[in-house]
C-alpha cells in the first residue's frame, strides 16, 4: 500500500532535515586566496603611533624632571602603551587581505575582533585611491571604495601604488558591468 503525502500549502516550509552546519571558519571562505597588503604599511603605521604617542611621552618626562615625580606614571602608562602597540601593528598588518571573486570584493581584517566586509560589484558607486605624505614617502597608497550604504564603504589600506591602480580599474570595470546589467 502507497501512502499520498499532502502537497505543501503555498507559504508552507516543507520539512527538510537540516543539514549540518559546515565547520569552517566564517573568515576564511573556502576557496578563496587572499591577497596582503604591503608591509611598508607597518613602518608608517609604527610612525604615526610614535608622534601620537611619543609627544605626550616626552611632554610627560620633561614635566617630571622639572615639576613632580608622580608624573612618572604617566610617562610609564605611555610607554607600556606604545609597546603594546608596536607590537600589535605587524600583525594586524599581517591579518589584513582582500580578494577579488567573481560577483564581489572581499575584505579580511582584525586579529581579536576580525571583520570580513563583502561588496559586491554592482553595489559599488565609485572607487578612490588616495596616498597622504607620509604613505607616499613608503610607496603605499589607499583604495577606498563607496556604495550606496555609508556603513557598507570599504578601504585597502597599504597597497603599492601600482596594485591600487590596477585594483581601482578592475573594480570599476566589475562595477559598471555589473551596474550596466541592471
Amino acid at each position: 500500500m502507497t501512502s499520498i503525502e499532502p502537497e505543501p500549502q503555498a507559504g508552507a516550509v516543507p520539512d527538510v532535515p537540516s543539514a549540518p552546519a559546515p565547520a569552517g571558519d566564517p573568515f576564511q571562505p573556502a576557496g578563496v586566496t587572499w591577497d596582503r597588503v604591503s608591509t611598508r604599511l607597518i613602518p608608517a603605521r609604527l610612525i604615526l603611533v610614535g608622534l601620537w604617542l611619543g609627544l605626550p611621552l616626552v611632554l610627560c618626562a620633561v614635566l617630571a624632571v622639572i615639576l613632580t615625580p608622580w608624573l612618572w606614571i604617566p610617562v610609564a602608562v605611555l610607554a607600556l602603551l606604545a609597546l603594546w602597540v608596536g607590537l600589535l601593528i605587524p600583525r594586524q598588518v599581517r591579518a589584513m587581505g582582500y580578494a577579488e571573486r567573481d560577483e564581489d570584493l572581499l575584505i579580511r581584517k582584525g586579529i581579536l575582533f576580525r571583520q570580513l566586509v563583502v561588496v559586491p560589484y554592482g553595489r559599488m558607486q565609485f572607487v578612490d585611491v588616495t596616498a597622504g605624505p607620509l604613505a607616499r614617502r613608503f610607496g603605499i597608497a589607499t583604495v577606498q571604495l563607496h556604495t550606496a550604504a555609508a556603513s557598507t564603504d570599504a578601504e585597502i589600506p597599504g597597497l603599492p601604488p601600482q596594485e591600487a591602480e590596477r585594483l581601482r580599474d578592475r573594480l570599476s570595470a566589475h562595477g559598471e558591468a555589473r551596474l550596466a546589467g541592471l
